[in-house]
């Protein structure tokens, strides 16, 4: 069996606070974690969890990855623009148009996400975290592809997303041009490798398809590596 997407883990410089107002945006419910880090659950099981984990760094520069949230309706968007809002999200200016019908907001750690409107077809039927929205190249939209086994849904223009065969959430890629990686990621995926794969020969098959080790292999809870466009994501051993 295939690596599985356990987490989508952002390192946070109050990793509670984080936590706390996401958990009220999303309805998700919170676990104590280790130390300083926080868990969310997501209300279906077979879902990623949310981990929020300590981090320094300061953000200089646009993530490389952001929610879509959907809407059901004009009114849902706002309820779901004024709470966020209401708990210390921020709007912001990342370029978009005057006519553009989402709206895009930075969470208290300054981390951007999207609102997006009612009747966005690509997103229907995802729930409410619609995608997991990245900047980066057609060649990591495919290695995600393999590493996880979710088919392609999207591939055209180099333009990739793809999509747990159980439906949820799509991870996408937007292609080129890509801006240059500037520092550790604040978001990063942690993966589970199941109880019957053997954890070594899942390493090796993630490096044969793409995955770098860097000149610290070294990451929170477990192995860190780097897909093809140099994002760091970690394989955790099983205990």
């Amino acid at each position: 069996m295939t690596s599985q997407l356990f987490a989508i883990c952002f390192r946070a410089t109050r990793p509670s606070g984080l936590a706390r107002f996401w958990s009220a945006v999303l309805g998700w419910e919170p676990a104590a974690g280790p130390g300083d880090e926080v868990t969310l659950l997501p209300p279906d099981a077979s879902g990623f969890r949310l981990r929020f984990i300590p981090g320094q760094e300061p953000k200089t520069v646009q993530n490389r990855a952001h929610f879509d949230l959907t809407s059901t309706s004009p009114d849902d968007q706002k309820q779901t623009v004024a709470q966020a809002v209401g708990l210390g999200a921020t709007h912001i200016d990342v370029g978009q148009r005057p006519e553009d019908g989402h709206v895009v907001l930075a969470d208290p750690d300054g981390n951007e996400f999207c609102v997006i409107e009612a009747g966005n077809t690509f997103l229907a039927g995802t729930g409410f975290i619609g995608a997991l929205a990245c900047d980066g190249t057609q060649e990591v939209g495919y290695f995600w592809s393999e590493a996880l086994g979710w088919p392609l849904v999207w591939d055209q223009d180099q333009e990739t997303a793809i999509q747990s065969p159980d439906g949820g959430t799509k991870i996408t890629w937007g292609g080129p041009p890509v801006a240059p990686k500037a520092g550790p990621n604040r978001l990063r995926f942690e993966l589970a490798v199941p109880a019957d794969t053997d954890w070594a020969a899942e390493v090796d098959r993630l490096i044969s398809l793409g995955a770098t080790r860097p000149d610290t292999g070294a990451g929170e809870g477990g192995l860190l590596l780097l897909d093809p466009d140099g994002n760091e994501f970690t394989v955790p051993k099983p205990r």
